[in-house]
């Protein structure tokens, strides 16, 4: 039985790839992200109130957390003092976090340092070393 969280950023993935079909084939793998992150370099070069950016963060967000999920598991969860989910991927044999509202805000905030390949990568990375060694870290 899927919480209500895990609902809410499954819908909210689906209404991005429903919205944004035009722009790429998004189909939840980890190649579509590198489309995702050109969305996200369009959108540096305008100003964006912060209402604009919390549902952009969102809606990329709950996409990258969709990708993730569909590809290396994990289960979400609420983190009040952050006010957004986490992804949590291998409990209890390891435990690789992600928070990706953040990475995407950092995205169109920051321009390419914060690249979302490179950065899903890195979880990638950390899961697989995880499944050896029962690594536990956040990617950030």
């Amino acid at each position: 039985m899927q919480s209500k969280i895990e609902q809410v950023i499954i819908t909210t993935a689906e209404s991005f790839v429903n919205n944004f079909s035009d722009k790429g084939n998004f189909d939840y793998s980890v190649q579509s992200l590198r489309k995702l992150d050109e969305m996200l370099e369009e959108l540096c070069q305008y100003q964006i109130d912060d209402d604009t950016l919390d549902s952009v963060s969102s809606m990329a967000g709950s996409y990258i957390f969709e990708v993730a999920r569909r590809n290396y598991g994990g289960l979400y969860f609420w983190v009040q003092e952050r006010d957004q989910p986490v992804l949590v991927t291998g409990e209890p044999e390891y435990s690789i976090s992600i928070f990706a509202f953040d990475k995407v805000r950092g995205r169109i905030r920051n321009g390419k340092e914060d690249d979302i390949p490179y950065y899903f990568d890195g979880y990638i990375e950390a899961v697989e070393k995880g499944k050896n060694t029962g690594y536990r870290a956040t990617i950030v």
